[in-house]
């Protein structure tokens, strides 16, 4: 049977804000993504997200973005490639604390929003992010846009990684995602997005660059829990791919 990952951004409630139906999407999963508080989440949701997963049996990864909870880390902040290294260092550490005291292993990373719509294209933030999780860990995948600059970079570091499809998020024939607030961006029909789900794990992604074309095979797939309509769209999602012959499975190295 062929695998693959389920993944969804999770822990994105702050305070008395609730964002998404995490709990309710969680038996539909296999991996999720966790905020670490600098774009969304908290102390107390971190920690209760965790509790949760560990109660579906879900792999866990650090989900660092930029310092920006009004803009929910979609916009771009200028900062230099230290910068960029120490604050996802910074991120990936502060969740490590939560897992390991809960006694869970932390799986991988996968940057936010603009952070990692930005270092699927400039190389020296792809860099950036890709070193702060080697100086980590060596044994963390690096999850990234499939055939972006941030999965070549991570191979560069030495790292796992996972190139990773959206089935609810438009593609440009180059193999990038359409910009949010641009026609055809979002997908809001399960039954579409259950389409594209197949798609990508069956074909893959082709990415563009220069005269180069490539067929990248994606690793993992994502789903927005921030989407209004996030629990239709996974079940039909992954309904689709067991019926296809996929076996929904976690990550590994």
């Amino acid at each position: 049977m062929i695998t693959i990952d389920l993944n969804c951004d999770m822990g994105e409630s702050f305070g008395r804000y609730t964002i998404g139906s995490d709990e309710e999407l969680m038996p539909y999963l296999s991996s999720i993504n966790l905020a670490c508080g600098f774009h969304a989440g908290d102390p107390m949701v971190i920690q209760q997200t965790i509790q949760t997963a560990v109660k579906y049996n879900l792999a866990v990864g650090a989900h660092p973005g930029y310092p920006d909870l009004q803009g929910f880390g979609r916009r771009k902040i200028e900062m230099s490639p230290e910068e960029v290294e120490a604050m996802v260092l910074y991120q990936i550490g502060a969740l490590w604390g939560f897992l390991r005291s809960a006694r869970i292993e932390m799986i991988h990373v996968k940057a936010h929003g603009a952070l990692y719509n930005q270092a699927a294209q400039e190389v020296r933030l792809a860099n950036a992010i890709a070193r702060s999780v080697r100086r980590f860990s060596k044994e963390l995948i690096l999850v990234g846009l499939a055939g972006s600059a941030l999965i070549e970079a991570g191979l560069e570091c030495g790292l796992n990684v996972a190139n990773e499809g959206f089935v609810e998020r438009g593609y440009q024939a180059n193999g990038g995602l359409v910009p949010r607030g641009m026609e055809g961006a979002v997908i809001h029909d399960p039954i579409i997005a259950a389409r594209q789900a197949i798609q990508l794990a069956v074909d893959g992604i082709t990415v563009h660059k220069g005269e180069m074309v490539t067929n990248v095979k994606i690793d993992t797939l994502c789903i927005h829990g921030d989407s209004p309509n996030a629990l239709e769209i996974v079940r039909a999602v992954r309904s689709a791919l067991e019926e296809a012959g996929y076996k929904i499975q976690r990550l590994s190295g």
